[in-house]
């Protein structure tokens, strides 16, 4: 497999540090609101990355984290009322359940940066140590030109960003450049007893800290969205190398951003589509269509016709396998799976190239829906099979509710049959309403010669 290296800006093989595993972490979320779409595309990247690389065959070690202390999270603590741990722990919970609809794998391991307290203390101890940090009335600082390599994942020129501060020495930071390591206690913040008297940590060091404990000081794959790449991604190969002398992550892998009228997504902006609503309406796997359709380092903007479009290419999917999955014969050995396996392969292992894949996969339900008419049903019992597994890699689902002891089918079956009733007795009104009532939630009915039909659409 071949994935780009935003360190080396190329498109390099992928050498893992033990052969058959790989070791990835993810920067998760800080938690101080609800998930916005941009969220989505976050975890939605690597996660299919981890389920490429766990069915190309390795053992994948997937951590990601969870910020629960960081300025963001006091102020919103301040705003509502509430500490700052409540605060965290109610986003946590929202961020935890909102990945799972959009059928997210969990992580391994989900370490929180406040259960992580003594590892950061104890890496920054060692930067101090080996005098890549220095103490200023009670913070610590990270020196950035201590270490050489400053600016080697983002391109940024050191002196160029110490000409563009506006901020002078002090005292107390040395240099403008140089960032916040630990930060000393204030009345009313929740702080730790440190060496340098209570305080919390920084952003940065938290991911550093956790990344360390859980994949070692170099691992194979660091993943985050674009806009981590500076300064946060920056600062933790600085601290990071600067206290083990080893190489810290292999392969940096940064999705691009979502926009929404061609303007980034962001909270400060105020231009966010909530996830929670997003998934409301249009479903975990329209949702996943729509931005797997983009190569992930593009940026995708959040457009309703893009959108219907991927609920659209979904429906091809699900009406093939719908109408495939009552054939009950062995499968036979197909020229068109195997020509849609070697395609799928070869984009996936073409750095994630998702649009490709997905392109491979429409075409196989074509050619089964062929086979279909042709009365083949050994080749459409045979594209079915592998569309169900290609499309399970990517991480779509086609449970239509029915599955896992759910209501939802027996109380649209109770429907159906009060609107087959209505239409007996020619009470066509009745009839369309319930069709149409069930429509605006999402579940599709189709009227065939044998009765109806429904699926959930997306």
């Amino acid at each position: 497999m071949r994935l780009y290296n935003t360190l080396s800006r190329s498109v390099e093989d992928l050498v893992t540090r033990d052969e058959g595993r790989v070791g990835m972490y993810v920067c998760g979320p800080t938690v101080q609101n609800v998930p916005h779409f941009g969220h989505a595309r976050a975890a939605v990247v690597p996660d299919v990355l981890r389920r490429w690389l766990t069915y190309s065959g390795y053992e994948v070690f997937f951590v990601r984290n969870i910020t629960d202390v960081e300025d963001k999270i006091i102020d919103r603590a301040a705003e509502e009322g509430r500490l700052p741990a409540a605060v965290a722990e109610t986003y946590t919970r929202v961020y935890e359940r909102e990945m799972a609809r959009l059928n997210v794998l969990p992580p391994d391991v989900a370490p929180r940066a406040t259960g992580h307290i003594l590892e950061m203390i104890g890496l920054i101890e060692r930067l101090v140590e080996v005098g890549a940090a220095y103490e200023g009335a009670g913070d610590v600082f990270f020196s950035v030109r201590k270490f050489e390599k400053y600016g080697q994942l983002s391109g940024r020129n050191v002196d160029e960003l110490r000409a563009g501060a506006r901020i002078e020495p002090t005292e107390r930071k040395r240099d403008p450049l140089d960032f916040v390591l630990w930060k000393g206690a204030k009345p009313g913040e929740p702080s730790w007893p440190s060496p340098w008297g209570r305080g919390r940590p920084g952003w940065h060091i938290e991911c550093s800290a956790m990344a360390g404990k859980y994949l070692g000081p170099s691992f194979d794959i660091h993943a985050g969205g674009l806009d981590l790449v500076f300064p946060h991604h920056e600062n933790e190969i600085a601290q990071s190398e600067a206290a083990s002398g080893r190489r810290f992550a292999r392969y940096w892998l940064h999705n691009g951003m979502v926009t929404l009228d061609e303007e980034k997504m962001s909270k400060s902006v105020g231009n966010v589509i909530g996830l929670v609503e997003a998934l409301d309406r249009y479903g975990a796997n329209v949702l996943r269509l729509f931005l797997l359709s983009a190569h992930y380092r593009s940026p995708v903007d959040f457009n309703e016709a893009r959108l219907e479009d991927a609920r659209a290419g979904f429906d091809r999917w699900s009406a093939f396998l719908r109408a495939a999955a009552g054939i009950d014969v062995k499968p036979a050995e197909s020229e068109v799976v195997a020509d849609a396996r070697r395609r799928f392969t070869e984009a996936m292992d073409d750095d994630l190239a998702t649009p490709t894949a997905q392109a491979a996969l429409f075409d196989l339900a074509r050619d089964g829906n062929r086979a279909l008419e042709d009365g083949d049903d050994a080749t459409a019992a045979a594209v079915r099979d592998a569309l169900v597994e290609l499309t399970g890699v990517l991480g779509y689902s086609f449970d239509d509710g029915r599955a896992h002891g759910s209501l939802v089918g027996p109380l649209v079956e109770e429907l159906l049959r009060l609107r087959q009733e209505a239409r007996e007795r020619r009470d066509f009104a009745t009839a369309d309403g319930i069709r149409d009532r069930l429509a605006a939630i999402g579940v599709v009915v189709e009227d065939s010669a044998t009765g109806a039909r429904w699926h959930l659409g997306g």
